[in-house]
């Protein structure tokens, strides 16, 4: 087509939009909610997902021997745990400096505190090997082949927090994917309508343009731009609200809750946005134009 026909089915497919308002808004609204539903859904989730990943890393399995074991036992089994695929790093921590790390911390290296121990380490048999994983849905067969080694005497580990963001993130994540289906499923219904009243409405037009030779295409295009536009919009406006509620939230957190901040910080905007513009962006723009060209298809017998 040349450039004045193009320029004819733009403005025609605003015009359509502008000639439905109320289908139009109610369209803009539906695809809005939707895709502000699931912004929110995805910062939540992903923040959720860091704050598990950060437990992984900070999340530890300590490896206790039995206290006749030999030295050279302990450092083969150190071998065996340095090899595992799993696991991402391993720190040895022998009895006396378990004993020298006890001192500090609880008797701030008070010499008198001490001297009752001088010649003897209460801590003899606490040296270790801390653990931690690449994953942490490793933790549970990481432990159980921990006790299956000779020299073994005890595992110390805790999942009750990762396993509490693990169900949280399901949770969040199976909520979400209802709400918008559903939400989903009533933007394609008001799309369909608006599209079929500007079809009608367009429906005299549209013969005596066939008649004088004009393409399917020439005819269908205005309405495909009167659903991507509104697909857009209704992209836009939840993405700029959501900008805005965010970079709220993580000053908020940030400048409330200091204490917290070495367990969870929440991640920048700038991180997450991009990611989120493309997906709502795509949500907003292709469910537009999906719903538009196969309505079209079946309003318009041309």
């Amino acid at each position: 087509m040349k450039g004045n026909a193009w320029s004819y089915c733009i403005r025609s497919g605003f015009k359509n939009i502008l000639h439905n308002k109320l289908f139009s808004a109610a369209s803009t609204a539906t695809i809005a909610a939707c895709i502000f539903l699931f912004c929110l859904f995805f910062a939540i989730v992903t923040n959720v997902q860091s704050m598990a990943k950060k437990a992984e890393t900070t999340v530890g399995i300590t490896v206790f021997f039995d206290d006749d074991i030999a030295q050279e036992q302990v450092e083969e089994i150190g071998k065996l745990i340095s090899e595992k695929p799993e696991i991402k790093s391993a720190n040895y921590t022998s009895a006396d400096d378990a004993w020298n790390e006890f001192k500090s911390d609880y008797f701030n290296n008070n010499e008198l505190m001490a001297q009752a121990f001088a010649e003897d380490n209460p801590l003899s048999g606490s040296q270790s090997y801390e653990i931690f994983l690449n994953n942490i849905r490793d933790q549970q067969s990481i432990v159980d082949w921990l006790y299956s080694l000779d020299g073994v005497r005890q595992v110390n580990y805790s999942n009750a927090a990762v396993k509490g963001l693990s169900s949280l993130n399901r949770i969040i994540s199976s909520l979400s994917a209802v709400i918008i289906s559903v939400l989903l499923a009533v933007s394609v219904f008001l799309i369909s309508n608006t599209i079929s009243v500007a079809a009608q409405f367009r429906r005299r037009e549209n013969e005596i343009m066939k008649i004088i030779g004009a393409t399917n295409f020439m005819i269908r295009l205005p309405f495909l731009v009167e659903g991507v536009v509104l697909g857009f919009t209704g992209a836009a406006i939840p993405l700029i609200g959501i900008y805005l509620i965010y970079e709220k939230a993580v000053t908020y957190v940030n400048e409330r809750f200091v204490s917290i901040s070495t367990l969870f910080s929440p991640i920048p905007i700038a991180s997450i946005f991009p990611a989120m513009i493309a997906v709502a962006m795509g949500l907003g723009v292709g469910v537009g134009f999906v719903v538009s060209f196969f309505t079209i298809r079946k309003s318009l017998k041309v």
